[in-house]
């Protein structure tokens, strides 16, 4: 979506094939999108000069992420934007635990472990883990944002997806945007 708005990209990904279905869909579309394969929590130095890095969905999947922040907000030019979201750490597996009660129940929030997920392993980490960590690089916050699901979108998926309200009642996601010092 940004190189089709004009940006120039940079994206890594760690695991051969999904960095070989990031170089083929870069020939195909010819976006100029540069990729790396790299792990973020071992990342080689690509320069401190971007404008924004942009960090969706990735923290909550890495066990040592404390690392792949730091390499994100490195990679930075003064006063650029880290941008990144995770499932909402307070409302994590809402959808199943709505199914289940009704309501959104939750057990611990406040320990870091680990959720075993159909493909993989999340790890749970409460948000201040996240901000005290950006505070801790030298960040500022800028926003902070949980969305709702529309409600005329959950009115429309009702019959095929039970407990779809939920998230128009309780954030799935939580944003965030920080800016380096």
């Amino acid at each position: 979506m940004l190189a089709t708005r004009g940006a120039h990209v940079t994206g890594v990904e760690p695991t051969d094939a999904m960095f070989a279905c990031n170089q083929e869909k870069e020939r195909a579309l010819q976006q100029g999108i540069h990729c790396i394969q790299a792990d973020l929590t071992r990342m080689p130095d690509v320069g401190s000069g971007y404008n924004a890095v942009i960090c969706s969905m990735m923290l909550p999947a890495i066990p040592d992420w404390k690392p792949a922040m730091r390499a994100c907000v490195q990679a930075l030019r003064p006063g650029g934007l880290f941008l990144f979201s995770v499932n909402h750490p307070a409302f994590e597996q809402l959808l199943a635990t709505w199914r289940k009660h009704g309501e959104y129940r939750l057990r611990r929030y406040l320990e870091e472990y680990e959720i075993p997920l159909t493909r993989a392993t999340d790890f749970h980490r409460p948000i201040s883990a996240y901000l005290n960590e950006l505070a801790a690089l030298g960040c500022r916050l800028r926003e902070i944002a949980e969305p709702g699901l529309e409600p005329g979108i959950a009115r429309e998926t009702a019959d095929t997806e039970p407990g779809i309200e939920s998230y128009v009642h309780l954030p799935n996601f939580l944003i965030v945007a920080a800016e380096h010092p």
